[in-house]
Parts: C-alpha cells; sequence; structure tokens
C-alpha cells in the first residue's frame, strides 16, 4: 500500500512539475478574452468614423447653401443633399435624414424660421415636421448674439447605425449632429 501512496505521490508531484501544454492552456483562456476586445474595438472604432461621417455631412451641406448668393434653386439644393450624402460611402446611406433651415434672427435675438427642407431616401421636402415657416428655432446664445438682425443656416442630420458585426453593440444607434453657418453673403437666402 505504500508503494501505491509513494507512486502516487511521485506522479503528483512529477504532474506538478510538468511544464508542457500550459502554453495551450493559456492560450485558450486567453484567446476569448482577446477576441471580445478585438473586436470590441473594430466596432467602437467604426462607430466613431460614421459619427465623424455624419458631423461632415453636417458640415457640408450646411456650408453648401451658406455660400448661396441670396437664391437657392430647389434643383440645386437636391444636388447638395446628394453631394453631402456621397461623404457617408462606404456606410449604407439609405437611413440618412438631412435637414437645412433658414433661420432668421431679428433685432432682439428672437430666432424664426424662413424655410426648411428635408432630404430622406432620395425624396425633397420642403414640409419638415417642426419645422414650419414662422415657427420659433431655438439656436445657442453665442450664434444668436452673432447673428443679431441676420440669418443663420443650420443643418441638422441624423443616422442609424447598425453595428457591423452586432458582438458588442447589439442594436442600432441613432447619430445626430448639426452645423451652424452665416449666409457668405450676408442677407437672407431664399429656396426657389
Amino acid at each position: 500500500m505504500r508503494a501505491t501512496g509513494k507512486t502516487f505521490l511521485n506522479t503528483l508531484r512529477a504532474f506538478v512539475r510538468r511544464e508542457t501544454g500550459v502554453a495551450a492552456v493559456e492560450f485558450a483562456l486567453v484567446v476569448p478574452l482577446m477576441l471580445s476586445v478585438y473586436l470590441g474595438c473594430t466596432e467602437a472604432a467604426t462607430l466613431l468614423t460614421a459619427d465623424r461621417k455624419v458631423q461632415s455631412v453636417a458640415g457640408a451641406i450646411g456650408d453648401l447653401v451658406a455660400r448661396s448668393n441670396k437664391t437657392l434653386a430647389q434643383a440645386q439644393l437636391e444636388d447638395y443633399f446628394l453631394a453631402a450624402t456621397s461623404i457617408m460611402t462606404p456606410y449604407d446611406a439609405s437611413g440618412l435624414v438631412q435637414t437645412i433651415t433658414a433661420v432668421s434672427v431679428d433685432d432682439e435675438g428672437e430666432a424664426t424660421i424662413l424655410w426648411s427642407a428635408r432630404y430622406e431616401n432620395g425624396t425633397l421636402s420642403r414640409t419638415v415636421a417642426g419645422h414650419a415657416t414662422g415657427d420659433p428655432y431655438e439656436l445657442p446664445a453665442e450664434m444668436t448674439a452673432i447673428a443679431t438682425d441676420q440669418t443663420v443656416i443650420a443643418a441638422e442630420v441624423e443616422y442609424s447605425y447598425r453595428p457591423l458585426l452586432g458582438i458588442v453593440f447589439k442594436e442600432a444607434l441613432d447619430l445626430n449632429r448639426s452645423a451652424l453657418f452665416m449666409p457668405r453673403f450676408g442677407g437672407a437666402i431664399t429656396l426657389n
């Protein structure tokens, strides 16, 4: 019986001292963690890139409209929306909603909507819910101070970002960005 106990102890000691296979076990324990970190970082980077593109779309459409000289044709505005939509490449731009609003600021700092247009799913609409002509428009105090007795071009962009893999971020995330511009030539810009 002692020999069996001694053999068992010797086998146990040899097992504890043996290092073969340790790397394989450590690798098996670490790989799932490292894969999830890698995929999470990839999805986060993709989300940030999409968010930057949404901001670029808002800036581009607002800047293009602000460069107009007093009047803007509806066909030209539609071209601006199409050009700004191409910024979203390689992401699917079908969920992109672009809204451009001309806002008049009076001498008392009250901001009201002159006109508004929305581009969604390839369609330009001059009727925008919540942006009716004559309605008040909330501008930051700094912009109101700068734009007293002038016009402000407000660009708003909404995008529903769907994760590539859906491992870390499982649901769609709504990205909303806006940009404010003063018309380059001063005065109001009318939409024909």
